[in-house]
């Protein structure tokens, strides 16, 4: 029995450190990257070409999750106030409230890092193992400003973009609820929304949007960078780095909440 626990604290010492380890590895990476952009080297052609990957390509997918999100809202919280109240109340704040500041920014990270994350980590993996950026290196061009920088510059460009037209389409989704479903005029329903919600509720999920940008940029090119072992290591990397990014957004929303919320946001 002692050997067994012994074992089992063993195996959960060498994963913790190894943990610390990667995650050491991603804030160099990340201060790299920022030492980098802060000297100007940006390469202009290959953000677009990511911006264009991760923004415009994700847009179809985020606003139809989020149309649909915002429906299912819209007719939860009908039916239950119309359950409490005998008619549905405050459909419109519920609706602009939920998908503003939470599930807007939170649903539209999910889809990009299981999409454009997921790209990230398979690009930059399949480069590593077939020397792609070993060459790099050999002809000066260093992979954090070839590779890394444009991809981070995309993700903090497009997600706070993406999540904009998210909260827009959620709220549409909630109207055509509202109005077919339940017989909530569109004026009632899009009042409740401007007369209860400020810019700082905006702001609070907008802001939160940049943390899960980074989160998603940093985990996918990290993981992409230490990809070994062939196609088999270049799946297990994208395959990493999308639950990676995805827990951690779940973990940020959160802590990034809290602060938000202390500051008054």
């Amino acid at each position: 029995m002692a050997d067994i626990l012994n074992g089992t604290f063993e195996r959960l010492g060498e994963r913790a450190l190894a943990l610390l380890e990667d995650v050491g590895k991603a804030v160099f990476m990340a201060r790299s990257a920022f030492r980098w952009f802060m000297r100007g080297h940006v390469e202009i052609r290959q953000t677009a070409t990511q911006c264009m990957r991760i923004g415009s390509d994700s847009l179809p997918v985020t606003a139809m999750t989020s149309f649909f999100t915002g429906m299912v809202l819209a007719l939860q919280s009908g039916t239950t106030s119309q359950y409490i109240f005998n008619e549905p109340l405050y459909v419109g704040t519920v609706v602009g409230f939920s998908v503003v500041m939470e599930l807007g920014p939170v649903l539209t990270a999910m889809v990009v890092a299981g999409r454009g994350g997921a790209a990230i980590a398979a690009e930059i993996g399949t480069m590593k193992v077939t020397e792609q950026i070993d060459a790099l290196n050999t002809l000066g061009t260093g992979p954090i400003r070839y590779l890394v920088i444009p991809r981070y510059l995309a993700c903090l460009f497009t997600l706070p973009i993406l999540t904009v037209f998210s909260a827009a389409s959620g709220i549409c989704g909630g109207m055509i609820v509202s109005v077919w479903k339940l017989g909530i005029p569109s004026t009632v329903y899009s009042g409740d929304i401007w007369n209860f919600m400020k810019i700082h509720h905006f702001m609070h999920g907008y802001l939160k949007s940049y943390v899960f940008a980074f989160v998603i940029a940093t985990v996918s090119c990290h993981r992409g960078l230490q990809t070994t072992g062939g196609a088999e290591g270049v799946g297990k990397s994208t395959t990493a780095a999308v639950v990676v990014s995805m827990v951690s957004i779940l973990l940020l929303d959160y802590f990034a909440t809290a602060v938000l919320v202390a500051f008054g946001i």
